[in-house]
Parts: C-alpha cells; sequence; structure tokens
C-alpha cells in the first residue's frame, strides 16, 4: 500500500491525538468496537474491547504496559466469528501471535482490523506500575515517547523496557492492516498511519486523513532501519550468551534450576492454546513411593520434579511458533530467563524451515505440510 496518512497532533499529545482516531473509526458503522489497552480505576492498563465512545477517554494504545499478550483475549473475541468488525490497536508481537493463532483456527482474521504500532517497547509488569506511580497514568505514554524517541539523552533513571522488546527485530508487524508510525518524527507534532493491506486501506481512507508529506516517510524508514540494526546486534549477542549458557543437558538443567512448576509461562504462552495440558493430567501426578525411589537411586532430588522435561516439551511443541514476545518472562515468579531459551531455540527451528513465525497469514506452518525431498543435508538425497 502506496498511501501514508498523518496525524496532527495537538497541544494534548500523542494519546489524545490517536483517541480521536478511534473515536472517528468507531463512527463508522462497520466497526463494531475499539480492543486497545485502557487504563483501570486501579491505575493498570488492561486490554478492553470499548463500544462506548465516552470511554475511550481511557484508552491508551500507546502506554509502555504489556500485562498480557493480547492475542489470546482477540482469538477468544473472533473465534466463534463477530457481529461487525473489531479495530484491535495491538504491538507488533500481538499481531504476529494472532496470526498464528489464525493458522491453528484458534481465531478470524474475517471482521478484524489490525491496527499495529512502531513500537518502541514496553514495560515488564512491575516496571510498568513504577514507571506510571512515578510520571502519573496520564503522562506515562508521553513521557515514555519522550524517553525512547528524542534521540536525547534522557535524566530519567528509571527501568529499561524488557529484554524481549530490545532483542526484537520487529518493530512492525507486517501482516497488520495498518501501522501507526511512531518513528523518524516527533510525535508530539505527527504520527503517520500506513495502510498495508487493501482492508485497511479501505478502512483508514474513511478516516478523511490528511496525506503524510514524502519526507515524514522516509525520516521514519530511516528510523526503523536503524532500530532493526541496533536489536539485531543485541539479538545475536544474546542468542551466543544463551547458546553458551544451555549447551549440553547438564548446563540445560542449571539453567532452568529455579523453576518451580507453576506453568506461568504456558499460560501466558500466546501461542501454547492446548485446552488440556499434558503436564496438568495424572501422567506427571507420581505417587510417594515414586519420588522416595528416585531419591533412594541419586541420593537426592530435586523437587519440584519434572521442570526440564517440562521445559523441553514446551519448546518441542511450540518453538515453531514462538513470536518472542517475553511473557514468559514477564510472568515467572524465579526470574528464570525463560525468553532468552526459547527465543534462541525457535531461532534455529524457524530457521531450518526458513520459515517465520506471524510474518504471513498465507505461510502454513511447517509442520502442517509436506515437503519432498525436504533437509537433503539429513536424508541425503534418498527417495
Amino acid at each position: 500500500m502506496s498511501t501514508t496518512m498523518k496525524i496532527e497532533v495537538p497541544g494534548e499529545g500523542p494519546t489524545a491525538a490517536l483517541r480521536g482516531v478511534l473515536a472517528k473509526l468507531l463512527e463508522i458503522p462497520d466497526v463494531a468496537a475499539i480492543f486497545s489497552l485502557r487504563h483501570t480505576p486501579g491505575g493498570a492498563a488492561m486490554p478492553a474491547l470499548i463500544t462506548d465512545p465516552d470511554l475511550l477517554a481511557d484508552a491508551d494504545p500507546l502506554a509502555p504496559a504489556f500485562p498480557v499478550n493480547a492475542a489470546t483475549i482477540l482469538a477468544r473475541l473472533t473465534r466463534g466469528g463477530t457481529e461487525g468488525i473489531i479495530a484491535a490497536v495491538l504491538r507488533p508481537c500481538e499481531i504476529r501471535a494472532f496470526v498464528e493463532l489464525v493458522k491453528l483456527n484458534q481465531g478470524n482474521l474475517e471482521n478484524v482490523l489490525l491496527l499495529g504500532m512502531d513500537c518502541p517497547g514496553a514495560f515488564g509488569n512491575a516496571d510498568y506500575r513504577e514507571f506510571a506511580i512515578r510520571h502519573g497514568t496520564r503522562e506515562v505514554a508521553r513521557t515514555f515517547l519522550r524517553r525512547m524517541l528524542s534521540g536525547e539523552p534522557s535524566d530519567d533513571d528509571g527501568p529499561d523496557v524488557a529484554r524481549a522488546c530490545r532483542v526484537c527485530e520487529h518493530p512492525v508487524a507486517a501482516p497488520a492492516d495498518g501501522t501507526i508510525g511512531l518513528f523518524g518524527n516527533d510525535p508530539e507534532k505527527v504520527m503517520l498511519v500506513v495502510p498495508q493491506t487493501a482492508k485497511g486501506l479501505g478502512l483508514l481512507r474513511r478516516l478523511d486523513l490528511p496525506a503524510a508529506e514524502e519526507a515524514l516517510a522516509a525520516n521514519r524508514d530511516a528510523a526503523l532501519a536503524s532500530c532493526v540494526a541496533e536489536r539485531v546486534l543485541r539479538r545475536d549477542a544474546m542468542f551466543a550468551e544463551t547458546g553458551a549458557a544451555v549447551d549440553g543437558l547438564e548446563k540445560l538443567g542449571a539453567y532452568l534450576a529455579g523453576c518451580v512448576n507453576c506453568y506461568n509461562c504456558r499460560v501466558a504462552c500466546p501461542v501454547c492454546y492446548c485446552r488440556e495440558c499434558v503436564f496438568v493430567t495424572d501422567v506427571f501426578d507420581h505417587s510417594p513411593w515414586e519420588y522416595l525411589n528416585w531419591a533412594r537411586r541419586k541420593g537426592a532430588l530435586k523437587l519440584p520434579a519434572d521442570t526440564l522435561f517440562y521445559h523441553m516439551t514446551r519448546l518441542a511443541h511450540m518453538s515453531l511458533a514462538c513470536v518472542g514476545c517475553g511473557q514468559c518472562s514477564n510472568a515467572c515468579p524465579s526470574g528464570v530467563p525463560v525468553m532468552e531459551l526459547f527465543r534462541t531455540v525457535a531461532a534455529g527451528a524457524q530457521a531450518a524451515f526458513g520459515y517465520e513465525a506471524g510474518r504471513s497469514p498465507e505461510e502454513a506452518p511447517p509442520l502442517s505440510l509436506f515437503q519432498e525431498r525436504e533437509f537433503a543435508e539429513v536424508t541425503a538425497g534418498a527417495e
């Protein structure tokens, strides 16, 4: 799509300007609801389905909060079809996760307008609370964007964004219907609206936004390229660090030693969608005598048991669908670097199939296809 529009930002700031655009979207008869982060009375920012334009006053899609990967919620909202279009404002990793869920028949793209944003990252849950308390809920997004996008040194000694965000090479979601452009220009003055699909162009044109100057789009392109290059360097360093830390079963066991079998990472993962997980069935409900026998055999048995097997099973199940959102680490009460492990393994698994999770709705998951002469280096050309 070549038509780039712009949102002229008034003195109230970028969040207020974006709320105005969402209100215009909600006026379109085809659009039934807005799905976006919204401030709660307690000060948190949580996903909300908004149908009343007056309640958009608390919407804040630019807040640096990431309490859950909202792809799982949007999948539930669309699984059986919807009456009217849901305009969902999501982070790139949420859009990519939703695309993977659609491929697994867990969601539906038909009545959804996927609006992404140039993503500067977000805080972990505890860090967001600290940042919001320090700067005030109403100013949290504005302060965060100034800190991340101004290019000027910040005297704010607050928390950094989550590591998953610092190593994410996808600040824009390719399969989004449209993206809110924040990079390369001052979001206190202007934001871009970039349609990316025919559906997105058709709906976004109805907002009657002015066309953006070519210079604004060029500024954005340059800033995105710089951001991606910087993040790729960090990502590759993380892969090397993590690969060395888990090189062998003994090292992997030590890496995961803090796991308490709470299964928070499984619940938080947007692409771990099984209705019943084998690890919460009686398959792993061991008898007391079994634990005692294992302890006698080894001299000491680490408890809870099966933590290593649990993570290896999850890696085998969903490494091809991992989008690197980092919610697994965000949810871990023990600080186990789950994201680093899963991203490192997923990168190798996806590269082996020439696949990238969430890249395109038309790209079938590798294990759903049979390819003749696949992995010739393994089969040695056998017929």
